[in-house]
């Protein structure tokens, strides 16, 4: 192996990693060998040592073996060169040849190339005018990383370059998302399973969802985002690639050809939207400043280092796109990705239709009945999730939804992986199977193109318009909630821990809270409740500040994250008594009537302290009926 870039942070922080996770699994061949190739003035032994050093600090086993890593370390050599420097690949070619004689490697060469896509074409070009991209015995091989172009054109002017000096199947363009098992395991699930695969189409899917969400911002790479994006960044690729995997058809064979030709199939299906179609069918974002899930302060996007005050980039983008073919004609999906926000998550939601309402007319159930979910959790959770209705103890029809759950950690014993693993181990087996091929590629910026021309056209005049460590801007949230739907957000227990009001209950409440809490977003000045409406939903506020106003708007309270309203109309079917208006960007959790009332049915212990918090607030209302501005100011706690 050849790997351009050796210096980097890729190669120290993931494919080095990756291969000495292969040595110790036994999977790195015994007759192996590795070139580092960059700029630095270094030795071998110097190389050596500054891999040994920062392998220790990256290495994702628990425990380190060192054993392992003297053998491994003992295959490492290093050639110092400027890439565009012609003898740079004179002494490759010589030290390839040598080390072909000493480890016996039959003439195989892989190259990778972990630098700056500008970069592939000269150093492909120089490998070939050395001898280097075709060979008299063995093969040869390129793997080159994303991004695959900046858009479209350049896309395909990439592929034009590497297709000067490398066949396509000697291209291997490597994608790491693409190496997590959650997410190969799409293609195991759905095809190796007799109960899910009937169910796969539109007649029974309702919708789907692909979310990806970094609590992280851009973390020093602002330069490389302000040309990026997070559509460039993770949409086009990485969430093209899932999408693909989730809705292709079914291939003839796992051979990697049969797989790349229904990706491409369906990819080439998604319908390409029209201007007006990405004005109503996207919505983009840009952090502002916030604060980060340990309470501290975080900059906005504009604030992070080599990046424009001014900056238009978008760090978050919702988009819903259509496949038109036979299997999802009508099946909208939505794809959501951004950085800075409140967790950090990657999940796939499959939601089935509603099962028919007509047995359960007479029955209390009629106003539980839910639509099934299926829930792929890629990272860091890494488990499938089923979500289904069943009946709740106790002589009547009540449905409540319940979940199992497939967890890979439990279930296999695997030590923790950076993701290249498996690709590596792909590419050295020649299985291009994980692998994008040129249409693909262009495929995904086809679908990419438009938005991102829209977008340029008509620079947003908005942000920010999501504070860092929230849910992100509500746009997106209207922007499925007018379809009737919501977005799946993934509430565990270290995030009902934060909200008071549930940190202290059982694990058995705070696991049905979980489900049956919704989310909802309101912007500065958005009204959350209305005094003299009835009130359907109890609110958690999880980030940001609301007022409650008197009857004339003056503010008579502010309530911060961790707070609670709206329960006083639950509990006691009456109007509103107050309004509530958003102060800043506000994230809250939202409890319907009916969860509410069968959550304080089922677990005494929240019925106590919500019913103490509640009375208290009662008890002053009627005390002072006679001045509303007073008996909200007591109500209130103010």
């Amino acid at each position: 192996m050849v790997m351009f870039g050796a210096s980097g942070d890729l190669t120290r922080r993931l494919l080095m990693p990756a291969l000495y996770n292969l040595a110790c699994d036994g999977l790195l061949p015994k007759r192996f060998a590795l070139v580092g190739v960059a700029m630095d003035e270094l030795t071998t032994e110097q190389f050596r040592a500054k891999m040994s050093t920062d392998i220790r600090q990256f290495s994702t086993r628990k425990q380190f073996d060192d054993e392992v890593w003297s053998d491994f370390v003992r295959h490492l050599s290093y050639s110092p060169g400027a890439f565009e420097d012609a003898t740079t690949y004179a002494r490759i070619a010589a030290l390839v040849t040598q080390l072909d004689g000493e480890w016996q490697t039959e003439g195989n060469v892989l190259y990778y190339l972990a630098v700056p896509p500008p970069l592939f074409g000269l150093i492909s070009a120089h490998l070939a005018r050395a001898g280097g991209t075709a060979a008299d015995r063995g093969w040869r091989r390129v793997v080159v990383e994303k991004p695959f172009g900046h858009d479209l054109a350049s896309a395909i002017e990439l592929s034009r370059e590497l297709l000067k000096h490398w066949r396509e199947d000697q291209i291997y363009r490597i994608d790491h998302y693409l190496g997590k098992e959650t997410v190969q395991n799409l293609l195991a699930f759905r095809f190796s399973n007799g109960m899910f695969e009937p169910l796969w189409n539109r007649n029974h899917i309702d919708h789907i969802q692909l979310a990806v969400a970094e609590t992280v911002g851009v973390e020093g790479r602002g330069r490389y985002y302000e040309r990026a994006g997070v559509v460039r960044d993770m949409i086009q690729n990485h969430m093209f690639q899932m999408l693909a995997y989730l809705c292709m058809e079914p291939p003839i064979s796992f051979r990697p050809e049969a797989i790349r030709n229904e990706k491409a199939k369906v990819l080439d299906a998604v319908r390409i939207m029209r201007p007006e179609d990405v004005l109503t069918n996207t919505v983009r974002g840009q952090y502002g400043r916030g604060r980060k899930a340990d309470g501290t302060d975080a900059v906005g996007y504009r604030q992070e280092p080599q990046v424009d005050p001014q900056s238009r980039t978008e760090t978050f983008a919702a988009i819903k796109v259509f496949i038109d073919n036979w299997r999802w004609e009508g099946v909208p999906i939505y794809l959501r990705s951004g950085k800075a926000l409140w967790r950090r998550g990657t999940e796939i939601l499959v939601q089935l239709k509603k099962a028919p309402e007509v047995i359960f007319r007479e029955t209390p159930a009629m106003e539980r009945l839910e639509s099934n979910q299926l829930i792929f959790h890629i990272q860091p959770d890494q488990e499938i999730e089923v979500r289904f209705q069943a009946k709740h103890p106790g002589p009547s029809m009540n449905l409540q939804k319940v979940n199992m759950r497939f967890d890979y950690r439990e279930a296999f014993q695997a030590a923790r992986a950076t993701g290249y693993e498996v690709l590596l181990y792909h590419c050295m087996l020649g299985d291009a199977m994980l692998f994008s091929r040129t249409d693909l590629v262009e495929s995904a910026w086809k679908i990419a193109q438009p938005i991102l021309d829209v977008w340029a056209a008509s620079p947003a005049e908005d942000f920010p318009n999501y504070p860092a460590g929230s849910w992100g801007p509500k746009a997106a949230f209207d922007l499925i909630e007018r379809d009737g739907r919501k977005w799946l957000e993934v509430v565990n227990r270290s995030v009902i821990e934060q909200v008071p009001l549930f940190s202290a209950c059982d694990a058995i409440f705070q696991h049905n809270i979980a489900m049956a809490l919704k989310p909802e977003v309101y912007a500065p000045g958005d009204l959350i409740v209305r005094k003299g409406d009835i009130g359907r939903e109890m609110y958690v506020l999880v980030n940001g500040e609301v007022e409650v106003l008197d009857r004339d708007g003056t503010a008579l309270a502010t309530l911060g994250a961790g707070s609670f309203f709206g329960e006083i109309s639950l509990l006691l079917s009456e109007p509103r008594t107050a309004s509530v208006r958003a102060r800043e960007y506000c994230d809250l959790f939202v409890l319907d009537q009916r969860d509410f009332n069968r959550v304080l049915r089922d677990h005494p212990e929240f019925a106590r302290s919500i019913l103490e918090a509640s009375k208290a607030r009662y008890k002053v209302n009627i005390a002072a009926e006679q001045a509303f501005d007073r008996q909200v100011r007591l109500l209130m706690g103010g």
